[in-house]
């Protein structure tokens, strides 16, 4: 009688429990498509956490846009509508532009070294992301930036005659192309497709990672591209202060593990999926030309360090953390 007490007992008690346990609903948002590699990779991410926490924190998805272009998702995360996304290197500008440093044009040699100095620069990046409001989460990758046109790109010269997209209000593009001496056109992402589209439309070139190209259709619209590749693009996975403090401790721990991991899983299938995409593009008709024989390096290194004197100016990207990386470089090519 007294074992059948305690067993009710116990058993009202587990009841009551997972009654009493708070549930979180972490809204997420990419600008990435559904059914890429890489938002199976989320939806995938989704499924762990919940099965983890036993149903007490869930992810609500909102892939391909649906909530805007990157400075919409951040205003919303801002104002509680949302809280985390998956983010380029433009979105990651809005939050904290130091980490930009590691997408400044021409600056690595292979992901041998970004990866390094990206190492070497995490504990103060997630730092940085900490005091803007931020937990940053895990640490993908776009890839390699391509240049992308309706038109021959052979050269500079070319690109300077081109009309050219730039993502509106990213100071990194702003800085490079004013350093470049290109006239581009600034838009939002989300108007990209239809201004290509356009039969008069605003712009002609464009620049994205290879996958990118694919995953957005841009690559339908346009007929040739770059062997060169200007930078390798970061991306994070972030989530608000405001969300992320509210949550147990073993909650934030969950997420903190399970989102490194995804950006690392990310970052290895992003390289994979770049590398897959560009043979799909040239079995596409898609001409790839305007190779490192076509560029004169040292005027490159000049341009790139003429943007980097323009973001150093305006704080952008500080001139310390400049030299940090420049030191973790030298300290990987030795």
């Amino acid at each position: 009688m007294v074992l059948r007490f305690l067993t009710l007992v116990l058993l009202l008690s587990a009841l009551s429990a997972n009654v009493n346990a708070k549930t979180y609903v972490l809204k997420f948002a990419t600008l990435l498509p559904t059914g890429t590699s890489w938002t199976n990779l989320l939806d995938d991410w989704a499924k762990e956490v919940e099965k983890k926490s036993k149903g007490r924190l869930k992810l609500k998805m909102y892939p391909g846009g649906v909530m805007g272009d990157e400075p919409d998702v951040l205003r919303k995360i801002r104002k509680g509508q949302l809280h985390g996304g998956m983010f380029t290197g433009y979105g990651i500008g809005r939050i904290y532009s130091p980490a930009r440093v590691l997408e400044v044009p021409f600056l690595f040699k292979n992901t041998r070294e970004s990866d390094y100095v990206r190492k070497k620069m995490m504990p103060e990046l997630e730092a940085g992301f900490r005091k803007k409001g931020f937990e940053l989460l895990g640490w993908p990758e776009v890839g390699f930036i391509h240049f992308f046109s309706k038109q021959p790109i052979k050269n500079l010269d070319d690109l300077r005659k081109s009309k050219i997209w730039l993502w509106q209000g990213d100071p990194l593009g702003e800085a490079f192309f004013k350093a470049a001496k290109i006239k581009p056109v600034p838009l939002s992402i989300i108007d990209v497709y239809t201004q290509l589209s356009a039969r008069h439309g605003s712009i002609d070139t464009i620049y994205t990672s290879s996958f990118g190209a694919i995953a957005l259709q841009w690559y339908s619209k346009l007929n040739y591209a770059s062997d060169l590749a200007f930078t390798n693009a970061i991306g994070g996975l972030v989530v608000s202060n405001s969300f992320y403090n509210k949550l147990p401790k073993d909650l934030q721990l969950l997420l903190k593990t399970t989102g490194k991991r995804l950006g690392d899983d990310i970052r290895k299938q992003a390289r994979k999926e770049n590398k897959r995409s560009l043979a799909i593009l040239k079995k596409n008709g898609i001409k790839f030309m305007f190779g490192w024989s076509d560029v004169n390096m040292s005027e490159m290194v000049k341009i790139r360090d003429r943007a980097a004197k323009n973001l150093e100016s305006s704080n952008y990207i500080p001139a310390a953390t400049f030299a940090k990386v420049k030191r973790h470089l030298a300290a990987v090519r030795r």
